[in-house]
């Protein structure tokens, strides 16, 4: 397995910065339940279900493609005190790299409370549980091997022997998070969290190679306020480290209302930028109509993987719908 060529032109750059480091999404603030347990429940209505899809360096035969679907919802809100809110919530996501031949399955349970620091529930603190299942499997007939490298490619018979076609390990992982927001008015919200994924840092065995799975710490925090009548500003960043990799993002969004602002449900249009420091600047657009807030970005590359991903660092699609009953207001809450 020494000799294993996991994607043979990139392999070099990879080493360092991708070592141990969990899928990530660009669109951070739409994928809640990767982001902060604490996310669960924290809802302006009844329940969520978020769905994203990313292609990252769409250059490289799908090198990585990551897909996430989740459903919370808030609860007991009319039957606990001060507006506190209690959450669960359920996630399942799938990782795929190397064209497929390595794939990590994800499926997660989890719970939050979020308790009111005053009558009208503008300003609360939370604090969020999830366990995690998860499964890789290594599909051995896909992958490449040094000495199957011919002056044609790929083409030779490698002396790599395995007992399965498949290779499979599973574990299972505790998150944890806390988060307080606050909000002065219904057109405002400002929030700070900290969570950490693999706190029982989980083992990962695969043909007598033991690899522990370090815990990431991520900071985020956000707001929005209104610019105007008809204009929103939206901004939001984190801090993430992992083992030896980190992540920094920073940006922000204009809001712009197509219809009056105090409707139950207006229609509206984003665009804005996020950074991820040295390594890519992230262009975004959406739209929230009905219940639902659909985004698009796309990563232009500018770090040192630049001239291999042709600056492409990949597309990423994300959906929300929030069910909100009709001449229903929920409290503000985090949006990016």
């Amino acid at each position: 397995m020494k000799r294993l060529i996991f994607i043979v032109l990139l392999l070099p750059m990879l080493a360092t910065n991708l070592q141990a480091q969990d899928p990530h999404f660009s669109q951070f603030f739409a994928s809640p339940l990767t982001l902060n347990p604490a996310y669960i429940g924290k809802i302006d209505g009844q329940f969520r279900v978020a769905g994203n899809h990313r292609n990252q360096w769409p250059t490289i035969n799908r090198a990585f493609i990551t897909s996430t679907v989740s459903l919370d919802m808030a609860l007991g809100r009319n039957a606990l005190p001060n507006k506190d809110t209690w959450g669960v919530g359920i996630m399942g996501y799938t990782d795929r790299s190397a064209g497929g031949a390595v794939m990590f399955n994800y499926g997660s349970l989890g719970t939050s409370y979020h308790l009111g620091l005053d009558e009208d529930g503008y300003k609360q603190i939370g604090i969020g549980f999830q366990a995690t299942y998860a499964n890789m499997s290594i599909n051995t007939s896909q992958l490449k091997f040094e000495d199957q490298l011919t002056t044609s490619g790929f083409t030779g018979v490698t002396s790599e022997i395995f007992n399965n076609a498949n290779l499979n390990t599973s574990y299972f992982d505790l998150n944890a998070g806390l988060m307080y927001s606050a909000s002065t008015t219904d057109r405002n919200h400002f929030y700070a969290g900290v969570s950490m994924y693999h706190i029982n840092q989980p083992k990962q065995q695969f043909t007598g190679a033991l690899y522990i799975l370090k815990p990431r710490t991520t900071f985020h925090a956000g707001g929005y306020f209104p610019l105007g009548q008809m204009t929103t500003l939206h901004f939001s960043g984190l801090y993430s480290s992992q083992a030896k990799a980190t992540e920094a993002m920073l940006g922000g969004a204009l809001q712009f209302f197509a219809t009056d602002p105090e409707e139950e449900k207006p229609v509206s249009f984003y665009a804005g930028s996020w950074v991820r420091f040295n390594d890519a600047i992230i262009p975004y657009i959406g739209m929230e109509f009905s219940d639902f807030r659909l985004g698009v970005t796309y990563d232009v590359n500018n770090s040192t993987l630049r001239t291999a991903s042709e600056r492409r660092g990949g597309i990423e699609l994300s959906l929300i719908y929030v069910h909100r009953p009709p001449e229903s207001r929920g409290l503000p809450c985090p949006k990016f």
